[in-house]
């Protein structure tokens, strides 16, 4: 029988380390970088980041496992404490994989505008997700009055079940989870060449954490948030398109976590760019990713062909989820 050294693996009797991971925990992270050369030839080079490989199949598994840690380590969170969070389904979905694992009962809310996929998701791990009905939106459209209609239900449930309230939108430990292991990863894997860093916002923990990161290793890389065309507070533009294809993102707020010292401009896309580029990462990349991830890949072709960036700079974007998450929009299911 081999014997347990800690929590990365194990050790055989014979003292040969093996690969085994000890839990679904030792899975997150590490994720590969891609070069999209073929969706993208140059000038300049696309690289990707494979966040939908994580367990949770997203990026939000790091911040969920940095958040939980952080929670049990302040004792905010007992051992087996039930936790409770507001999702958009992701964040849940990491949540679900944790929590599995640590032994923690987990609540979710989430609006029905949501994907139904993400719920089936988040319940085959254990996990009971509520679903919110929509005052605003519609199925696939989430706005910020539909996410606040959740918060509601999820702060009644709290005090109901005496739950930890893991409030991503709020919780440092989310941008910090990103500030070290998304940027030093992005860093090494690219062999400390990194010109420009792209990304959507949601809670805004991925851009703030590696953006951070990342311009402490290099002061003149830029950084560039992607927002969805209608919906560009970041930008500073009124809100006219609050229904669009980016769940989990560009919900017409500035972020609470998110600090204009860490970004150099914005850039907007439309429901037809996020979905041609979703496509094209499948067709051309064979990945098969989610609607943020289109949006962050138009961006960074925006970028480099608008001279905003060196036509030669290195652009490091994410693939934030799997395409496995959503319901088509039905011009793509006439395709």
């Amino acid at each position: 029988m081999a014997a347990v050294n800690g929590v990365n693996g194990v050790i055989s009797e014979n003292g040969v380390s093996n690969e085994i991971k000890a839990s679904a925990l030792d899975l997150i992270g590490e994720t590969p970088i891609v070069a999209l050369d073929r969706l993208y030839p140059g000038p300049g080079r696309i690289l990707a980041k494979c966040e939908f490989m994580n367990p949770g199949a997203s990026i939000k598994c790091r911040s969920s496992l940095y958040m939980i840690q952080n929670a049990l380590q302040s004792g905010e969170l007992k051992p087996g404490g039930p936790v409770l969070e507001v999702t958009s389904g992701n964040q849940g979905c990491g949540l679900a994989v944790v929590c599995a694992v640590l032994g923690h009962p987990l609540t979710l809310t989430m609006s029905k505008g949501n994907s139904a996929q993400r719920a089936i998701h988040m319940e085959a791990l254990g996990a009971k997700c509520i679903r919110v009905p929509q005052v605003e939106g519609t199925y696939g459209n989430v706005t910020l009055a539909d996410v606040k209609q959740a918060e509601a239900e999820g702060m009644r449930l709290v005090d109901e079940l005496g739950a930890y309230y893991v409030n991503q939108f709020n919780n440092e430990a989310n941008a910090e989870a990103h500030y070290k292991t998304t940027g030093p990863e992005i860093w090494r894997q690219t062999g400390h060449h990194v010109d420009v860093f792209v990304a959507t916002v949601g809670t805004a923990g991925t851009f703030m954490g590696t953006s951070k990161y990342l311009k402490e290793k290099n002061p003149n890389l830029l950084s560039f948030v992607v927002e969805p065309a209608g919906s560009e507070p970041i930008k500073g533009k009124e809100i006219t398109k609050p229904l669009h294809l980016l769940q989990g993102s560009g919900y017409g707020c500035v972020p609470n976590l998110f600090k204009f010292d860490y970004m150099d401009g914005t850039v907007s896309v439309t429901d037809e760019e996020v979905i041609k580029y979703k496509n094209l990462i499948g067709e051309k990349e064979g990945l098969f990713v989610g609607y943020t991830s289109g949006a962050n890949v138009a961006a960074a072709v925006h970028l480099l062909q608008s001279g905003k960036v060196p036509k030669d700079a290195w652009v490091v974007t994410t693939l934030n989820d799997t395409g496995l998450k959503y319901t088509p929009v039905p011009d793509e299911c006439d395709r």
